[in-house]
């Protein structure tokens, strides 16, 4: 009988048979997909618990921050009048504020020009120096001050503008003003007048009456400086169209004055934005609502992440399956972590009564979500507002009024920790061997411009320590003015000093027509006095020139390429500085040379300032920073020796001394940081004054929300308990797709073999029929034998 088949040869269905064999044999790779698929679900649920996590800690953030817990809110009741905010450092309350004047600028104004864009002056170049300060005494008349007197504020940097050739024009020079920044904005305004209607206006950028202007020509361009010199207390080529004033305001009947109409201080911690005159309310109150929202905010945080960790973990009786991490025990890790972080109660508090957050209302319910008791959160606001902050955020507070708390680290343990002081901070310092400034002598009287031969021509003069001489001034009848008699009567002293083999020099001066002599040394060595000669009776040239009762005073004064440079060394950083030249006394000079260094670009560039003082007219320069990278150092200029004397002396910064918890801290200026190894490690604080000794406690806490992010920041991090679950998972992944892999390549040859197998037996089968099919033929062609 003939085999029949639906293969190859024989029609046998080899690639039917083969596949269910291979079926049989791919049983094992199906195992390890199905294992695969686990662990990449395995995957997406550490994904989802990484992300939920992620949220939950972003919800925590503002919870860390210290300020979130110390805010107030200001409202006043009529807000046209004015606004406030306020810091940590105000106090609830209720104030009345009334508002009679508001701050304003100064304002200048040039005299008339025909054109914004003519030429002004010759091809000269000159220096404007912008200084700011407060007018005092005299009269002010129609824009112009009389008898008044100019101070310097010294907290307001001096700045100066070039002016030359390129830039001449009233339109370049208030370009060149704007440009330059030194603290004032130029404008050009039209007057309607039909033959020099432009003018230019100089309003001073900040407010306040100590904010006036004084502008110093060098007198490069005589035109120039014609037209800008300006100077509250002698020529003033501008007019003053505003003045400078302060902004006075009451707080609860208590007169303030302020340089801005932005006020911070009348109330502690509060600023006031004023904006009218008038009177108006004003509420301080603690933020409560902020602090609510924040831990509503934390409530349902921790809600939602602890649905996400039962869904992943646990047995669903409803439909009969377990969570994806049902049974990882380091998802019941992170759980019961986050709970016992919420659960427990805080150290390193002091004397705070909040200590754990039952007590603003949070706790946990039997179903294990977190709840909020509304009415004891607001309970505990109410009597406790001051301790929330310590209660949620990394947080510090020093007994001691000088002592502050800064920062700690990880490493920091909560606790009260005693600080001690061995040695302060200093400063680095320079200070002049000899004094600053000079003898002046001033006359009682206008000056007589007659000078007659024989009456009032004679004077016994005494210069820096050297003997008395006898001057006789050249006549004159009368002299053209008082700058005329003062410079003859400089010529006729400094001539006869010279002739008498005598170094000193003066310089003399007029104001209003009252002559002063000066001295042209300085420090202690300066000296001037002049009287009337007594080896000629009855000649008065000393009360002539002087009156009857002249004074004495010490002044500085700075010339132009004279003593007007300085090249100070601060904290490692050198500025050249240039001084306007003027006359001083010691502390308007010092004023003079704080606020020019204080706007070198090298300083301001480098965060360096300096504060300058003087003291029986020795003037000494403190770098406003604290430690042994603080120092000063006058490396030259012109008026260095002048100033300075010829061997100021320096002296190096120290850095604090003194011990954390008993133990000797790190110094750094006047930061004391823990030392290594202790559980004050890391705590930072700032001791700002005071004496040596003992200096109270900084009680530091890390609370709720700082905890919860550093267990987040640990179970999140690249070596965390989800990194390590995830690496682990991956790796079985990886060896299970190492070994799909290889029993792939096995099926393969299996597959290979399998099929060359049943195509050999197709083809015998087909062999077989094929002499089946002959031996049928040939049986059927055989004779019949008939019996």
């Amino acid at each position: 009988m003939a085999m029949s088949s639906a293969g190859v040869g024989a029609n046998l269905d080899v690639a039917g048979l083969v596949s269910k064999l291979m079926a049989v044999e791919s049983q094992p790779l199906t195992t390890l997909q199905k294992k695969e698929a686990s662990y990449q679900a395995k995957l997406t649920a550490y994904g989802s618990l990484k992300g939920a996590l992620s949220s939950f800690q972003s919800s925590i953030s503002g919870l860390s921050d210290v300020s979130k817990f110390q805010s107030l809110t200001a409202s006043a009741s009529d807000s046209s009048i004015l606004s406030a905010s306020s810091t940590s450092a105000a106090s609830p309350g209720n104030y009345t504020v009334s508002v009679s004047a508001l701050a304003q600028s100064q304002t200048i104004s040039s005299a008339g020009q025909a054109s914004t864009t003519a030429a002004i002056g010759g091809a000269g170049t000159t220096t404007l120096t912008f200084q700011f300060g407060t007018i005092s005494g005299g009269s002010l008349a129609s824009g112009t001050y009389t008898g008044a007197s100019f101070a310097q504020d010294a907290t307001q940097a001096t700045g100066s503008v070039v002016i030359n050739n390129s830039n001449n024009s009233l339109q370049g020079i208030r370009d060149a003003i704007n440009s330059a920044g030194v603290g004032v904005t130029a404008s050009i305004v039209n007057d309607g007048n039909p033959t020099t209607p432009y003018r230019l206006l100089i309003t001073s950028n900040s407010t306040g009456l100590s904010k006036s202007m004084k502008i110093t020509s060098d007198g490069g361009d005589a035109s120039i400086s014609s037209l800008l010199s300006y100077d509250p207390a002698g020529t003033q080529n501008l007019t003053q169209t505003s003045a400078a004033q302060n902004a006075a305001l009451s707080v609860n009947g208590l007169a303030i004055s302020s340089a801005s109409n932005s006020v911070t201080g009348a109330i502690s911690g509060v600023t006031l934005n004023l904006t009218k005159a008038g009177s108006t309310n004003l509420s301080i109150a603690n933020n409560t609502s902020a602090i609510a929202s924040a831990l509503q905010s934390l409530v349902q945080s921790y809600n939602s992440i602890n649905t996400t960790l039962n869904t992943l973990t646990r047995y669903n009786a409803t439909t009969k399956q377990g969570g994806l991490l049902m049974g990882d025990a380091s998802m019941q890790m992170i759980q019961s972590r986050i709970r016992s972080t919420l659960s427990g109660a805080l150290s390193g508090l002091g004397s705070n009564t909040l200590t754990n957050l039952s007590q603003v209302g949070l706790s946990f319910l039997k179903d294990g979500t977190l709840s909020l008791d509304n009415a004891k959160l607001q309970s505990a606001l109410s009597s406790n507002f001051g301790d929330f902050a310590s209660l949620f955020a990394s947080f510090g507070k020093a007994t001691d009024s000088l002592t502050s708390y800064v920062s700690a680290t990880g490493n920091t343990k909560a606790g009260s920790y005693a600080v001690e002081v061995t040695t302060l901070a200093t400063q680095g310092k320079v200070t002049g061997s000899a004094p600053a400034t000079q003898a002046r002598l001033t006359g009682s009287a206008a000056a007589d411009l007659t000078v007659t031969a024989g009456v009032n021509d004679k004077l016994l003069v005494s210069v820096d320590g050297g003997s008395a001489i006898s001057v006789t001034l050249t006549p004159g009848a009368p002299y053209a003015n008082a700058d005329a008699l003062a410079a003859q009567v400089q010529a006729d002293i400094n001539t006869a000093l010279t002739a008498a083999s005598q170094t000193g020099q003066v310089t003399v001066t007029q104001s209003a027509g009252r002559l002063s002599i000066t001295s042209n040394a300085f420090g202690s060595a300066s000296a001037v006095s002049v009287t009337d000669d007594g080896g000629f009776p009855g000649n008065t040239g000393a009360t002539s020139l002087l009156g009857g009762a002249p004074t004495t005073s010490s002044v500085a004064t700075i010339k132009t390429g004279v003593n007007d440079q300085l090249s100070l060394g601060v904290n490692g950083t050198t500025a050249t500085i240039t001084l306007a030249a003027g006359t001083y006394t010691a502390s308007t000079l010092a004023a003079l040379i704080q606020s020019t260094a204080n706007a070198a670009t090298s300083f301001t560039s480098a965060g360096i300032a300096v504060t300058v003082s003087e003291s029986a007219g020795v003037l000494t320069v403190n770098s406003n920073r604290y430690g042994v990278s603080s120092a000063v150092s006058i490396a030259g200029g012109s008026g260095a020796a002048n100033l300075f004397g010829a061997s100021p002396s320096a002296t190096i910064g120290a850095d604090i001394v003194g011990k954390i918890n008993g133990v000797a801290a790190t110094g750094s200026g006047q930061l004391l940081t823990g030392a290594t190894g202790n559980d004050a490690e890391g705590l930072r604080v700032q001791v700002v004054g005071g004496i040596p000794g003992a200096r109270g406690t900084v009680n530091f806490s890390k609370g709720y929300a700082y905890n919860l992010n550093k267990l987040l920041d640990d179970v999140l991090s690249s070596t965390g308990s989800i990194a390590n679950s995830t690496t682990s998972v991956n790796n079985n992944i990886a060896d299970l797709q190492k070994r799909a892999t290889a029993l792939n390549v096995q099926l393969a040859a299996t597959e290979k073999r399998y099929m060359a197998q049943f195509t050999s037996l197709d083809t015998l089968i087909s062999k077989m029929n094929a002499t089946s099919s002959f031996l049928t033929q040939q049986l059927a062609n055989l004779p019949k034998i008939e019996g």
